[in-house]
């Protein structure tokens, strides 16, 4: 019945948008003022379209009931870690040494530290670090932590966990039987909740809309996915995402190869057409490199159509060096004939200065071009050498490696599931700075995903699933919609200059209905869970997000690198209100300010309209109380009590998963 509900208020919600954003368009554009008119009516339009992407995810919201299979197995515990305290990392390890379900636990330090090898080797706890292989090479974070472990463990499943995320001891009982139920399964994610959150949770912390209705969402399209830690994975879903990738990187790479060498060998064909034999044999060589790639793109075999192409270059290279040896005898003898004469006063042999320059203009190696398309095969490496490891299964492709790696197993035809119940309680983080640290790393890496691998273009998807994981990354390019948004209220209060028409009646009939039901949506999906406050942070947190945007495009077009920070987990806050980070959010809050003053002076004076004013006036109010909570967090310094009592015994849904 709620299900029906939902669908019934999404269709409405949607309808009544297109119906207000089309007549937004079409009729209310102040053309005049297009400066300001037509960013706004941009901005409703992708209001519009995150309407539509929630809508269709909560069309299939799932609660699934517990797996009827019991769990069955063999399970690595994984805990990461880099620079967390030692104390933290061995809590969490003990917690996961007592999992009833047999299994074995591994503490994975990326910041290789003896004293946390001594604790762990104590505690009888497994421990790996990084083979002397990643010298030098890329390390890909947490990733590649990972990677390097899944080749010295065994496990048919593994538990990863963060350095933070206490265990109860029963999720491995609560989630290995999803993959019993479905040998397709290979992505259990259980909730992440921080047990360091008091009831205001002025940073935002705990997410109950997405580790909830909209993960719920998610799993009805076969799109839950992976979100860093509190998940299970089936080892052979991963391994064959390393060997696909695996496969794919040689593709490409020999792709990449076999394009250059065409291109070398035509254009080092058209400089010797003075040469008919040279120009023959480059292009001959150069239409077996197409073929070549023609062939591969069709499916052949890489290892065979490869070993053709050396072939074809070694034959090439012996005739052409019989050509050179009949040049030189050419040379020789053009130089036997050369006309000379001796210089009576300097006692030399002069040659003369023409025939010299003729010698000179000559190419006496004409192999260059055969040989470096020789050297561009003899790189071809399947042994991936610019990697510590030829297989990489957890995806490397962006600075957070959860959401990635749940998309190319999504690809690859595996199903994942959400499981609606907390089975570890972790540390959120104690201060702003920190906080804000966190959510740039999470939309980096989300963007750094759609940039190099888009879910609207990804073969493998379905339709549902393309939709959903470019839902979440739609998410974060609401940054430049929000200044749009605070933008105009500002300037109708101060310079009266209108992005609509009119504030007309068929505004409000229009827009009223969509946003009221808009409304209602949202709280019948949350069913009395409290999202004000990630309402309040989807727009106070409009440079992060814009921020994200733009390291991320500069990353992955230009190539400029990307800092990947750690989140604090040590219970410490930084003690300082991070100023250069929060500068926009305050200048947002005094323009917003200043501009109502001078928007209620105007009214006064007789200088201003009514109607628009009060409606700007709510709507500078509505963004004055979403941007307040970057105050309250300035001011935050943490959850100094016990942990509640709620954070420690929820379970979102007693009696299903």
């Amino acid at each position: 019945m709620r299900l029906l509900v939902i669908r019934i208020l999404a269709t409405l919600s949607v309808l009544l948008g297109v119906n207000y954003v089309a007549w937004r368009w079409l009729e209310s554009v102040n053309w005049s003022a297009w400066w300001i008119a037509v960013p706004l009516v941009i901005a409703e339009t992708y209001s519009l379209i995150d309407t539509i992407l929630f809508a269709t995810t909560m069309w299939r919201a799932k609660q699934r009931p517990r797996p009827t299979s019991p769990p069955q197995g063999t399970v690595d515990v994984f805990i990461t870690t880099y620079n967390e305290p030692i104390e933290l990392v061995m809590t969490t390890a003990h917690a996961a040494k007592r999992i009833a379900y047999p299994h074995e636990t591994w503490i994975l330090d990326d910041g290789a530290r003896p004293e946390m090898e001594a604790a762990a080797r104590a505690a009888g706890i497994g421990y790996i670090r990084r083979s002397a292989d990643w010298d030098g090479k890329p390390r890909h974070a947490k990733a590649g932590n990972l990677n390097n472990a899944l080749f010295q463990t065994d496990g048919e499943f593994l538990l990863i966990l963060d350095a933070d995320q206490v265990p109860d001891p029963l999720i491995l009982e609560r989630t290995l039987g999803y993959f019993a139920d479905d040998p397709q399964v290979a992505l259990v994610q259980t909730p992440q909740w921080f047990s360091n959150v008091d009831e205001a949770d002025p940073l935002g912390s705990q997410a109950p809309l997405f580790y909830g209705p909209i993960q719920q969402g998610k799993d009805g399209w076969n799109a839950a996915f992976f979100c860093g830690s509190n998940a299970v994975l089936r080892r052979d879903a991963l391994m064959q995402l390393g060997i696909v990738g695996y496969v794919r990187d040689v593709e490409a790479s020999t792709r990449r190869t076999l394009r250059a060498a065409e291109s070398l060998l035509a254009r080092e064909a058209h400089r010797r057409s003075n040469e008919p034999e040279l120009r023959a044999e480059l292009s001959r060589l150069r239409a077996e490199v197409g073929a070549a790639r023609s062939e591969i793109d069709e499916g052949g075999h890489i290892a065979d159509v490869t070993f053709r192409v050396r072939e074809a270059v070694d034959a090439a290279s012996q005739r052409l060096v019989a050509l050179d040896v009949a040049r030189m005898h050419d040379d020789l003898a053009e130089l036997q004939a050369l006309p000379v004469q001796r210089d009576a006063e300097l006692g030399v042999v002069v040659i003369d200065d023409a025939a010299l320059a003729r010698l000179a203009a000559s190419d006496l190696s004409p192999l260059g071009a055969v040989d470096a398309v020789s050297a561009l095969l003899d790189a071809l490496r399947v042994d991936r050498p610019g990697e510590a490891q030829p297989l990489q299964p957890l995806a490397t492709i962006s600075v957070t490696e959860d959401m990635a790696t749940a998309m190319q197993l999504h690809s690859l035809g595996w199903r994942s599931v959400y499981h609606h119940e907390v089975l570890a309680h972790g540390l959120a983080p104690d201060d702003l700075g920190t906080m804000l640290k966190q959510r740039l790393r999470w939309a980096q890496g989300t963007m750094q995903v759609l940039l190099r691998d888009n879910p609207l273009l990804k073969r493998g998807l379905s339709a549902g699933q393309r939709l959903m994981y470019f839902g979440t990354m739609w998410s974060y390019l609401s940054g430049f919609a929000a200044v749009v948004y605070l933008a105009a209220p500002v300037v109708y209060l101060v310079l009266g200059i209108l992005p609509v028409t009119a504030w007309s009646v068929d505004f409000f009939l229009r827009f009223l209905p969509y946003f009221l039901v808009n409304q209602v949506l949202f709280v019948v999906v949350a069913r009395g869970i409290r999202t004000w406050r990630g309402q309040q942070y989807s727009l106070a947190l409009f440079p992060v997000w814009i921020k994200a945007c733009v390291t991320s495009f500069a990353n992955v077009v230009l190539r400029t690198p990307l800092d990947f920070v750690v989140t604090r987990k040590d219970k410490v806050a930084e003690g300082r209100v991070p100023w250069r980070e929060i500068w926009p959010q305050l200048t947002a809050i005094g323009m917003l300010l200043l501009a109502l003053i001078i928007g209620v002076g105007r009214v006064v004076v007789g200088t201003a309209d009514g109607t628009g004013t009060l409606v700007n006036t709510v709507w500078v109010a509505y963004d004055l109380l979403a941007l307040s909570v970057i105050i309250q967090a300035a001011r935050y310094r943490g959850f100094g009590g016990e942990p509640p009592q709620e954070a420690v015994d929820r379970e979102p849904s007693k009696g299903t998963a």
